[in-house]
């Protein structure tokens, strides 16, 4: 029985991430054919092919993304959306909507942005104990000078639901930066802890000593 268990949870973890990963991009195509309704009737292509393809709406979707990116980065461009922007912003309930998904979206996909760019380690719930956080911002002026200390916002997620989580504002001296990625640290989350993202850096002069003597024997013995 033992080995029936085994051999079934081994099973589990072969066929499980494959079939989510399956039924979410099944999802995701499906979510993005629905572009095709964008053209008129007779340019569909089951109009002309006799049958839909599935993905179509995919290629669709690219171009799009891609032409609404051309033309928004340009001076008309920019104007048309500044207009669009305005005319929502007269309207309560879009407005709101709106400016909190155009502030998410800036946040996560903006290059020139510092938010969730670094993992941190910071000492929560209580001194001696760390939690894994991401760095949201560090232009904190009114909370810097009221604490007097150079103070970085860090966002701390729950697992294994990493969607909510605890704003604390953290004195820069105090913050541990990670060299594990953004979804290296997500993955861990997520997985309650079980999935450690392995640690690449190769000088561990900078760790502690007992620390670093048991990393340099395993180094010894691995090779």
């Amino acid at each position: 029985m033992k080995n029936l268990r085994r051999y079934l949870v081994a099973g589990i973890l072969v066929w499980l991430p494959i079939g989510v990963t399956i039924f979410l991009l099944r999802v995701l195509i499906n979510l993005m054919d629905r572009s095709l309704l964008l053209l008129p009737q007779a340019y569909r292509p089951e109009a002309w092919l006799g049958f839909a393809i599935p993905g179509l709406g995919l290629v669709l979707t690219l171009i799009v993304l891609l032409l609404t990116g051309l033309l928004a980065t340009n001076i008309l461009g920019r104007g048309m959306v500044s207009l669009w922007e305005r005319l929502l912003e007269r309207i309560p309930i879009v407005r709101s909507i709106y400016s909190a998904s155009k502030n998410f979206a800036e946040v996560v996909f903006s290059d020139s942005s510092q938010s969730f760019k670094k993992v941190l380690l910071v000492e929560y719930p209580r001194k001696g104990l760390y939690s894994i956080a991401f760095q949201t911002a560090t232009e904190l002026q009114e909370v810097q000078g009221r604490t007097r200390e150079e103070v970085i916002c860090t966002f701390l997620p729950t697992t294994p639901n990493p969607t909510s989580g605890f704003i604390i504002m953290v004195p820069k001296k105090d913050v541990i930066e990670l060299d594990m990625e953004i979804d290296e640290a997500l993955k861990m989350i997520i997985s309650l802890g079980v999935v450690v993202p392995r640690w690449r850096r190769e000088d561990i002069g900078e760790l502690p000593l007992a620390f670093a003597e048991e990393e340099a024997g395993k180094g010894g013995r691995n090779s």
